[in-house]
């Protein structure tokens, strides 16, 4: 009988932060037996072949949840010379924001530059601006190309981009959201003030970048729902009272997070009356969150 043929199981996988440039979020990556830490530099895949980009988060194991999805890899960590290049380029990409902006000004072009992307190959450079109106920069382009030997690609950018790139600290006294974790920018409506009960006049509604704050978001749903198990205001109802009787009222007010109504009572009086004291026309079916 032939002996059974051993198992050879599949080396541990781990996920990897890695950022490719220094204002970019790092993105995940998968990789298997490297000795990376944060700050280290190494070469992973990119859509257009490989790159070197720098360790921003510390490897973790391969959730099980995410077996299915494809992630780049990372190939090996990268050379001493090729993590001096890294910071080089970057170092230049500083120096031509500068460089970019006295330009501009010189020009009387009223745009703010606010970072420049050198391609690896040094062939390309991605000058990335804001601007509130119509810019003609076709001078300034030319200009740049004579000061920096490449073709020059002019990118305008929005008010939440240009924070997303400047980073800096929230009102909540964390690093901003959208340089720190936020990978996509989603709409934000005076709606989702209005929902949360947030006085519109409020300065405090303004992230950074002048425009509503993303966080609006995150707790929107949450309110959404508990507004659907409360009856509006002004809607008639009846409020249980001791020994089982009822009164008549119309709502006032209400009290979101706690899942009351104020309900006012023909008499003048009002008081808060939790939803499950509370009836009225139309109430839908309450499922427990």
């Amino acid at each position: 009988m032939d002996a059974e043929t051993p198992t050879v199981e599949a080396p541990p996988r781990y996920l990897i932060g890695v950022r490719l440039r220094e204002p970019v979020n790092a993105d995940d990556h998968l990789m298997e037996e490297f000795d990376l830490h944060v700050g280290d530099f190494c070469v992973v895949e990119t859509a257009s072949g490989t790159a070197v980009g720098e360790v921003r988060r510390p490897r973790r194991p391969l959730p099980e949840f995410k077996q299915d999805r494809l992630f780049r890899k990372v190939i090996r960590k990268a050379t001493t010379s090729e993590a001096n290049e890294w910071r080089e380029r970057r170092d230049r990409e500083r120096r031509a924001v500068v460089t970019c902006q006295e330009r501009a000004r010189q020009k009387n072009l009223r745009l703010k530059v606010v970072d420049v992307e050198l391609a690896p190959n040094g062939r390309r450079a991605v000058v990335m601006f804001n601007a509130e109106e119509r810019v003609d920069f076709r001078e300034l382009v030319r200009d740049l190309a004579r000061e920096f030997r490449v073709r020059i690609e002019m990118r305008q950018i929005g008010a939440r981009d240009v924070t997303k790139v400047m980073d800096g600290i929230g009102p909540c006294g964390r690093q901003l959201c959208c340089s720190s974790w936020l990978r996509q920018f989603e709409p934000i409506s005076v709606k989702m003030a209005k929902t949360q009960e947030m006085p519109l006049t409020d300065s405090r509604l303004l992230g950074n970048c002048g425009r509503l704050k993303c966080c609006l978001l995150y707790e929107f749903s949450t309110y959404e729902e508990l507004r659907s198990r409360l009856p509006r205001v002004g809607t008639p109802c009846q409020a249980e009272c001791g020994g089982g009787g009822c009164m008549e009222g119309k709502v006032k007010s209400l009290r979101l997070l706690k899942e009351t109504v104020v309900v006012g009572f023909a008499d003048g009086t009002e008081a808060e009356v939790p939803l499950d004291l509370l009836t009225w026309e139309g109430r839908p079916h309450i499922k427990p969150l």
